[in-house]
């Protein structure tokens, strides 16, 4: 998005944060687990629709709006009301953002959301989306995505899969959302390796899970979590081996979810429909 948009970015090591008057968080929040903000820096604007953490009542301005889909919603109604001409590029940018994130509405979309998505449709290059949404892909994905595929096992209605050394830790997200996907599975715990730390995603469409809270929990004195009802993400510093983290998130998860007596299986074959009786499946859905 940031090429096809032509959206000038800067990565946040080479920048001195002291440089800057106002510092704001956009879609985070200080102290959570999926952002890079240094430990200590004075954030002074929190705009979010996750749950407020206590670090950001000390910002000087926080709109943190539980009931929004989308923080990019919150921006948008912001350029309304001060009659800000969206042009073409933003509309865009902030429509994809509503897209990806609600995954077209079907995900934890409200009203706000599904108004400023349709109001944002006519006004976005439908060209720009298409490269957006499908962009060319580097190799290493292609290789991650077949090492997560062997490294998943299956836990009754629970996967969990194991991306490894990771070259860009936004795919275990995108891992996440893809194994949902998967016939009969409601949560999905995906992890791998990036700088020294464990970068993880859950996912579920469990209405009786909360993976924000479910995610706090299984990190608890090993790193950090966040998220709302569906997803969430985190990470954890490798101060022990990796393999033992793991093992000890892993445990975790399932004493949540009172799975420990339940047998992995590998994702093989064998337990799902194939050929015909899979092409009826996806035809009957």
């Amino acid at each position: 998005m940031a090429k096809e948009l032509e959206i000038p970015l800067k990565p946040l090591t080479i920048l001195n944060l002291q440089d800057f008057s106002v510092v704001c968080m956009l879609d985070t929040q200080p102290g959570t687990g999926n952002n890079s903000l240094p430990s200590g820096t004075r954030v002074d604007v929190v705009i979010d629709h996750h749950p407020l953490r206590e670090t950001s009542t000390l910002c000087h301005w926080v709109d943190i709006r539980e009931d929004y889909g989308v923080t990019a919603t919150i921006l948008y109604e912001y350029l309304v009301v001060q009659d800000v001409p969206i042009s073409t590029k933003l509309a865009t940018a902030v429509y994809y953002a509503i897209k990806s994130e609600t995954q077209d509405l079907g995900r934890e979309a409200n009203k706000p959301d599904r108004d400023a998505y349709l109001r944002l449709f006519p006004l976005a290059n439908k060209r720009l989306l298409y490269e957006i949404t499908y962009p060319k892909l580097p190799v290493e994905y292609f290789l991650t995505l077949n090492r997560a595929i062997e490294n998943t096992r299956l836990y009754s209605s629970l996967l969990v899969t194991d991306l490894g050394e990771l070259s860009f830790p936004e795919i275990v997200a995108e891992m996440a959302d893809l194994f949902l996907r998967l016939e009969k599975i409601e949560v999905v715990f995906a992890s791998g390796c990036y700088n020294n730390e464990i970068i993880l995603s859950l996912r579920t469409n469990r209405s009786d899970i909360n993976a924000g809270e479910l995610s706090r929990r299984i990190v608890a004195g090993l790193g950090l979590a966040g998220g709302h009802g569906m997803m969430a993400g985190g990470k954890v510093c490798l101060a022990m081996g990796r393999d033992e983290v793991a093992e000890h998130l892993l445990h975790r998860l399932l004493a949540e979810l009172s799975l420990e007596k339940e047998i992995p299986v590998a994702l093989d074959a064998s337990h799902y429909s194939l050929g015909e009786d899979a092409a009826a499946n996806r035809l009957e859905s």
